[in-house]
């Protein structure tokens, strides 16, 4: 069956929420960002505006499979007027050779960052287009399942409601395990110390000696901070230290493995293709390897970034991969993934998981655990019709 059509929209997702939160939203500056340094930039005004990305391939009989990333038209230009007019034609079954094929054509302007995106999309498309061809569910094409079920984490990207108010709805939801970003960083000196690890500590405080704590720098920190930062949290027991450096920083993320030896260590989801992860699992850079199977390359790229954790003894969390369905096959049917992180504000407090739901089809958590759909591909129920209603 051969490829008759690519095309990417810009598409603005949002859940449909009809439950009143039961907090009012507070005014806030948000997490940590390495940005942070430079004040007159509120986050709101750096952050891109960009809307998602919605790829779809359709095969010769007119089945098609869909795949989403960030970074809307940027990516759309990289997929429409480059990937499609290669990709058309070729053997929609022939994953492997496709996702070598927009390795290698996009190299001249970097495989990584934006392209990487793009890959991620199509490459997730083809795999979702797969499954329907031969009616099975993507896990299956992986191998089948590996457990029964994905314990699962949530992460307070969200401070908005309040920590504290976020963390409790996290635990009357059932979870078993919270994942904090920290407010403050180097720029912030001791006080940003103190002040993270007053965060941290109220927190464990909260959820007691039983559930897991996480705790994520996002690309904000540096060795001195870290390494204090490490020091001052060892009472409070976190699981690991997550996203700490810039991702192309790989001198530092030396430099902190070998200050803090002690220290679980977390980092991927800003590294994209395979080859950050073969180096830092190489060098023994971190515990745990975080890939975001729509921005890394798809699952064609993730698959090979779980074989690389199991050869070095590794584990691997996609980072959101609780999110949408795609990240959902991939951890159900890998035995390197053993969690899975619900991010994306997770939930309002108050507010059903239910009501969360940006892709149609999506499994919804239940009581800190997650089944991924068995339908075909990764069992979107999604038409034409609700794309185009999508569409931006």
């Amino acid at each position: 069956m051969k490829i008759k059509e690519i095309r990417a929209v810009t598409v603005d997702l949002a859940p449909n929420i009809t439950t009143k939160p039961r907090v009012e939203r507070q005014v806030t500056d948000g997490f940590i960002s390495p940005m942070r340094r430079y004040p007159e930039f509120r986050r709101v005004d750096w952050t891109s505006k960009w809307k998602r990305t919605a790829c779809v391939v359709t095969a010769e009989d007119g089945t098609w499979g869909m795949g989403v990333t960030i970074n809307g038209d940027p990516v759309n230009a990289v997929i429409n007027d480059h990937f499609a007019p290669v990709l058309t034609g070729q053997n929609c079954m022939a994953t492997e050779k496709l996702w070598d094929v927009m390795r290698r054509v996009s190299s001249p302007y970097h495989t990584a960052g934006l392209a990487s995106y793009a890959i991620s999309a199509v490459d997730n498309a083809l795999w979702d287009l797969k499954g329907k061809l031969l009616g099975r569910p993507v896990y299956e094409l992986l191998g089948g399942p590996q457990k029964d079920k994905i314990f699962c984490y949530a992460s307070n990207t969200d401070v908005s409601w309040g920590t504290r108010n976020s963390i409790e709805w996290f635990l009357e939801l059932g979870f078993k395990a919270v994942k904090l970003f920290l407010r403050y960083g180097p720029d912030d000196g001791i006080d940003g110390i103190n002040r993270d690890t007053e965060i941290v500590a109220a927190t464990r405080q909260q959820i007691g000696d039983d559930v897991e704590l996480m705790v994520d720098g996002w690309m904000s920190l540096n060795v001195e901070y870290i390494v204090r930062l490490v020091e001052a949290l060892k009472p409070y027991r976190i699981k690991w230290l997550e996203d700490y450096v810039l991702p192309e920083d790989m001198e530092s993320y030396v430099k902190v493995r070998q200050r803090v030896p002690g220290q679980v260590l977390a980092a991927g989801e800003h590294w994209y293709t395979i080859h950050p992860f073969a180096q830092a699992a190489s060098k023994g850079l971190v515990d745990i390897l975080q890939p975001d199977i729509n921005w890394v390359g798809g699952m064609s790229a993730s698959v090979r970034i779980c074989h690389i954790a199991e050869a070095y003894g590794l584990s691997v969390i996609s980072h959101g991969g609780m999110n949408i369905p795609y990240g959902q096959h991939l951890s159900y049917a890998m035995p390197a993934i053993a969690w899975g992180e619900r991010s994306e504000g997770v939930s309002p407090p108050g507010v059903p998981l239910e009501e969360m739901v940006l892709l149609p089809g999506t499994p919804v958590i239940k009581h800190g655990y997650l089944t991924p759909s068995n339908a075909p591909g990764f069992g979107l129920e999604i038409t034409k019709e609700w794309l185009e209603d999508k569409a931006v």
